[in-house]
């Protein structure tokens, strides 16, 4: 009886040790981005993966960029075949809207919980009808919450081929066909056909109209990056991805 109890008391603390160590491992293992994602393991390639910005109950599924420039970028807008209608009320531009293993927007409140929790750089990837890409860079990148419109915040522009088309609509608020907080006396989601950090109206467009080059004759609702390709060039892609700045100083 006594060999009986021994056994089952040694089972037990086998049982609760390798549960402490597969609860540490992985259930604990929650990702906030794909920064996160990368650091746990430095093999991953680009793709669809769950992200916990907002906590546990709230997992996220999210494009992650492994590749560029080391990779870690956690995508929140993606342009790339026009099968997503991104001339959308506010509502949809908060939570977001779209696949994200295509064409997606990831939503408002979740980029706001990103860069709530970490400091971030920003990196802007774009491509045209005849192949050749670029990208704009920059310092930093966070955005108010709800209450204050969420207000963008980026910092200086770091580098890249397509130019700074962005600097211009720093500090603005985000502005959607049914929710006018730009600068301009018109409302520039409705006049350029997008949502976004609209000042008086834009030198960039990243959520306009898709259509190849040439397609759309109405001005300036395209995709657009002025500082690359001028007014009126309709980019065949285009990608919104941030990455954390923030070092680990923590020992092991």
């Amino acid at each position: 009886m006594m060999k009986t109890m021994m056994m089952q008391g040694t089972l037990f603390v086998a049982l609760l040790v390798l549960e402490t160590s597969v609860h540490s491992n992985s259930q604990f293992y929650l990702p906030i981005d794909c920064e996160d994602i990368h650091r746990h393991d430095n093999t991953s390639s680009n793709g669809v993966y769950t992200i916990y910005p907002g906590g546990p109950t709230t997992p996220l599924h999210v494009y992650c960029d492994m590749d560029t420039d080391g990779g870690r970028w956690t995508v929140f807008q993606r342009r790339i075949d026009g099968t997503e209608n991104f001339y959308r009320p506010w509502r949809h531009y908060k939570t977001g809207f779209g696949n994200v293993a295509g064409e997606y927007w990831l939503g408002l409140e979740n980029v706001f919980l990103l860069t709530r929790r970490k400091k971030n750089e920003l990196r802007v990837d774009m491509e045209d009808w005849e192949g050749e890409k670029a990208s704009a860079q920059y310092s930093s990148f966070s955005i108010d919450s709800e209450n204050a419109g969420y207000q963008l915040h980026i910092g200086s522009f770091t580098g890249g081929a397509a130019g700074d088309s962005l600097t211009g609509q720093n500090n603005m608020k985000f502005t959607t066909f049914d929710k006018d907080q730009d600068q301009s006396d018109k409302n520039c989601a409705q006049h350029f056909l997008g949502g976004f950090w609209y000042n008086a109206c834009h030198t960039a467009n990243p959520t306009g109209m898709y259509a190849p080059h040439g397609a759309i004759g109405f001005e300036n609702v395209q995709v657009i990056w002025q500082t690359w390709k001028g007014w009126n060039y309709s980019l065949k892609t285009v990608a919104m991805k941030i990455r954390s700045v923030a070092t680990c100083v923590c020992t092991h």
